[in-house]
């Protein structure tokens, strides 16, 4: 059975190409998107990539139990944090709420990911 790797932010930019090299080496890959269904749907269907529309800014979303990828592909071995966002403007004139945004899911979001699915990793 092949090891199950989870890249966030995983259909687009620099996920994509990680999502595919994982799945190049053997790896059931599981691509998060936080909400463009169009492309992660045309990625799907290019790659054979499973994609999931998750908010990884919620670290409810990615307790075990509420973990969509597991029934389809089986326990997360690895994960790649990858998702980010940018809201470009220069640090003086950035409000509070894109910088929130910005570190939501920069930083946040991979502990959010990561921390709920460790112990299973490290079981494995």
């Amino acid at each position: 059975m092949a090891r199950v790797a989870l890249v966030t932010g995983g259909s687009r930019g620099i996920g994509e190409a990680i999502s595919k090299a994982l799945k190049a080496e053997g790896y059931e890959v599981a691509a998060t998107y936080a909400g463009n269904d169009e492309k992660a749907a045309a990625f799907t269907e290019a790659t054979h990539i499973k994609t999931y529309k998750w908010n990884v800014t919620e670290y409810d979303a990615s307790k075990p139990r509420s973990v969509p990828v597991n029934p389809d592909l089986g326990p997360i071995d690895a994960v790649v944090a990858n998702a980010g966002i940018t809201r470009d403007a220069p640090y003086h004139k950035m409000t509070p709420q894109a910088g929130n945004e910005v570190n939501d899911t920069n930083l946040t979001a991979c502990f959010n990911t990561v921390h709920p699915l460790w112990p299973g990793i490290v079981e494995r």
